[in-house]
C-alpha cells in the first residue's frame, strides 16, 4: 500500500486537524475467527451494557457476540454494492455518522480480528453503498508499523502501542496522540494434536514449562497429575509458535508472566521468547502446523480452532479444570479494568490473567483499533468515523432480529471504570450521538 499518512496520499502536515471527540464503549465479542465475511442483519447479536464499580470513574462496557457458527454466512446484499460511487448524502442507520468521506479505508494488522472487520465492512457496504475497508491481516506488529509509517488509515492489533511507538505514532498523526480503542475480546484456544486424548487439562505452570522447553514429553509427571485417569502418550511435545510479529503471542506471554511468574521468566512481546519449537505464520498457519504435527501444541483465537475442528485444552486455575466456552471466557472478562484515565483506552488484563474464579477461563485477548485522535484529512476522517459508527450500530439492541444464528452473550454485572462514557465500535460524543470535532 502506498497511500500517504492521511490516506489520500497527502502528508498529514498539509491537512487540517480533524479530531474525534469520542466516548468509546467496549464491545467485547467472542469467537471472531469463524465469522464469515458475509452476514445477515438478523445474525447480529444484541449488545448489553454491564457495570463493575471502580473508584470514581464511569464507562459502559458492552458485551457483544458477533457469531459462533462456523463457515460463511449469507449476505443480504450483493458484492456489487461494495464498490459503487460514494454516497455522501445517505445518513446511514439511525445514530451513525452517515456515509461521508472516501470510499476505501485502509487498515492492517491482527489476524484474530480479520473476520470481525469483514462482518463490519459488509454492513458498512450495505448502509453506505460503495464503501469498503481494505483490511490486510498481516499480524499485529506489522499493522502497527504500517500505521506509524502512514501506509494505512488505522491499525488492528491484539497489543496496544508500546512505549517506543507512541512518539512515532503521534508524528504520523500530525503531532497528535494516537489512540488504542478496544474492539473485541477473543479467547485463546490451546490447540493440540493428540488423537488418543479427547480431553487435555493444563495449568499456567505446565504451559509455561512446555513453551520454554522444561517439559518435553506428553507423559511427563506434571501433565499426568493434571490429567488423572487419562493415558498420555510417550511422545515428544512439539510447541508451535507464531513466527510473525503477533499480538496473540504477546497475549500468551503476558498471561504466562502473570499466571506463572516463577516458570515463565522469558518476558513478553509480539515475538515469541520461549526459545523452543517451530514457527508458523499467522493464525491459519498455526492451525495448519498443529494439524500436521503429531504431538503439537499451539495457540490461536478460538474461532479459528472451531472452524478447523481441532481440539483445545482446558485450563486448571486451581479450582478444577475449566473448558473454553463463551460462558467461561465471559466469566474471566469481568475482571478486566482500564489501565489509566484518558482517551487512550488501553486495558489492564492482568486481573483476568490472574483470576482463580471457579468457572473462569483466563486466557482471553483484547483487540484494538489504533486511530489518530487528530490529523486526518476530511475524507479519511469522515470515512473512518462512518465505518466505526456503523460497526457500533450493529450491536445495538434495536438491530436484533428474531432469528439468532449464534450463541448470545448475556449481560453480567455493571461496571463503571471511567467518568467519560464509552461507545461500542464507534466514535460518539458526550451526548451519545456520533460526532467528531473538526
Amino acid at each position: 500500500m502506498t497511500e500517504g499518512a492521511g490516506g489520500d496520499g497527502a502528508p498529514l502536515g498539509a491537512v487540517p486537524a480533524h479530531n474525534f471527540a469520542v466516548t468509546w464503549q467496549l464491545p467485547f465479542g467472542l469467537q471472531l475467527g469463524n465469522v464469515g465475511a458475509r452476514m445477515r442483519p438478523e445474525c447480529i447479536q444484541e449488545a448489553t451494557s454491564v457495570r463493575l464499580d471502580r473508584v470514581g470513574r464511569a464507562m459502559a462496557l458492552a458485551l457483544a457476540l458477533v457469531a459462533t457458527t462456523a463457515g460463511v454466512l449469507t449476505a443480504c446484499g450483493s458484492d456489487d454494492n461494495r464498490r459503487g460511487a460514494a454516497t455522501t448524502a445517505n445518513p446511514g442507520p439511525a445514530g451513525t455518522a452517515g456515509c461521508g468521506g472516501k470510499n476505501v479505508v485502509t487498515a492492517e494488522g491482527a489476524t484474530a480480528q480479520q473476520n470481525a472487520i469483514a462482518v463490519f465492512d459488509e454492513m458498512w457496504a450495505q448502509y453506505c453503498p460503495g464503501k469498503n475497508v481494505a483490511y490486510n491481516p498481516t499480524g499485529s506488529g506489522a499493522g502497527r508499523e504500517q500505521f506509524i509509517a502512514g501506509h494505512v488509515d488505522f491499525a488492528g492489533t491484539d497489543s496496544p502501542l508500546v512505549a517506543g511507538q507512541i512518539r512515532p505514532a503521534a508524528k504520523r498523526c500530525n503531532g497528535n496522540p494516537a489512540w488504542d480503542l478496544p474492539l473485541v475480546f477473543g479467547p485463546l484456544a490451546l490447540v493440540y494434536h493428540l488423537p488418543s486424548v479427547r480431553t487435555l487439562v493444563l495449568n499456567s505452570e505446565a504451559l509455561a514449562k512446555i513453551f520454554s522447553g522444561v517439559i518435553t514429553k506428553w507423559n511427563d509427571q506434571i501433565l499426568a497429575e493434571l490429567n488423572g485417569g487419562v493415558v498420555l502418550p510417550d511422545i515428544k511435545i512439539a510447541p508451535i509458535y507464531r513466527s510473525d510479529s503477533s499480538g496473540t503471542t504477546d497475549d500468551l506471554q503476558r498471561y504466562l508472566t502473570v499466571a506463572a511468574p516463577l516458570s515463565w521468566t522469558r518476558g513478553v512481546g509480539t515475538e515469541f521468547q520461549g526459545g523452543v519449537g517451530e514457527g508458523a505464520e499467522k493464525s491459519a498457519g498455526m492451525i495448519q502446523a498443529v494439524g500436521a504435527t503429531p504431538g503439537a501444541i499451539g495457540y490461536v483465537e478460538k474461532g479459528f480452532a472451531d472452524q478447523a475442528g481441532v481440539p483445545f485444552a482446558q485450563i486448571n486455575t486451581g479450582n478444577g479444570p475449566v473448558p473454553l466456552t463463551n460462558d467461561t471466557a465471559r466469566a474471566a472478562m469481568s475482571a478486566v479494568e482500564f489501565a489509566a484515565d484518558g482517551n487512550d483506552l488501553v486495558l489492564d488484563l492482568n486481573p483476568m490473567y490472574a483470576t482463580r474464579q471457579p468457572g473462569a477461563y483466563p486466557l482471553v485477548l483484547a483487540t484494538y483499533e489504533i486511530v489518530c485522535s487528530k490529523g486526518y484529512d476530511p475524507q479519511t476522517f469522515n470515512a473512518i468515523k462512518s465505518f466505526l459508527s456503523v460497526a457500533q450500530t450493529m450491536v445495538r439492541p434495536s438491530f436484533r432480529r428474531p432469528a439468532m444464528c449464534h450463541c448470545p452473550i448475556k449481560s453480567r454485572s455493571e461496571w463503571s471504570p471511567r467518568s467519560m462514557p464509552c461507545s461500542s465500535h464507534g466514535l460518539r460524543s458526550d451526548n451519545r450521538s456520533v460526532t467528531g470535532s473538526q
